[in-house]
């Protein structure tokens, strides 16, 4: 059999190169499939609207903790709201941090009470306590007490004046250290200083939190919600002690 030397005509051409060129015009949408193992949304954040924003990143941002907070109101009605944009920010001292919107463009309760007072608590529900946490979101009036209204109990805090929740595994009484605003929907990132540390018995070995016995809820995008499940533990890494700076920046 006689075998030509020139190349075969296909040799070097993709299948789907091929399909390309009579593809797009049958369908504007065809993707060579190379592209399709790559293929992303892109999104100008300057063209979303503070909610279509908002409901991006708390989809984008999660799992989350939640942060329960309870506030005093200056008629002594005893406020309590769930944030989920919570961390801490320094371990010496303890300064948890939590961003909290505006509602309508006004503070909401819980930020209008700490500007007032300089005094919160961080309480940590649990799984157990899930729908309590969900229900305290909804909005009332501000002579509505969260705590009363879902049959919550408090108890008083050791050095602020504002009640902590008693059946809760971890309470931290916070007093007020900085305020710091951002962005153009007037949200405020909240630093407070942990006075104390209120925690259950049996919750703490060696120093640390159980994280399982504390069974925390977070908060993921919309109304939902997610626990614990599977704890994955890897090798510990050797990490320099924390300490603080000889001179402060």
């Amino acid at each position: 059999m006689l075998q030509s030397n020139k190349p075969h005509l296909f040799q070097h051409v993709d299948f789907y190169e091929m399909l390309a060129v009579s593809g797009s015009r049958r369908c504007p949408q065809w993707r060579h499939p190379s592209q399709l193992l790559h293929a992303a949304m892109s999104l100008i954040a300057s063209t979303l609207s503070p909610e279509a924003t908002y409901r991006l990143m708390s989809g984008i941002v999660v799992p989350r903790p939640i942060a329960w907070i309870t506030t005093l109101s200056d008629t002594g009605v005893v406020n309590l709201a769930p944030f989920s944009c919570f961390t801490f920010v320094s371990n010496k001292p303890p300064l948890l941090g939590i961003n909290i919107g505006r509602k309508a463009g006004r503070r909401k309760d819980t930020g209008a009470h700490i500007h007032a007072l300089g005094e919160f608590v961080v309480n940590i529900g649990s799984a157990s306590q899930m729908s309590a946490i969900h229900e305290s979101s909804a909005e009332h009036a501000p002579e509505v007490s969260e705590a009363e209204l879902l049959g919550l109990a408090t108890l008083p805090s050791t050095m602020v004046r504002v009640p902590r929740l008693a059946d809760v595994p971890v309470s931290m009484e916070c007093r007020l250290e900085r305020v710091i605003p951002f962005g153009e929907t007037g949200a405020e990132f909240v630093v407070g200083e942990v006075i104390v540390f209120h925690v259950r018995d049996g919750l703490m070995r060696d120093g640390k939190i159980d994280t399982r016995a504390l069974d925390p809820v977070c908060r993921i995008g919309g109304p939902n919600y997610a626990t614990l499940g599977r704890i994955v533990t890897l090798r510990g890494m050797q990490q320099t002690p924390k300490s603080v700076l000889d001179s402060p920046p």
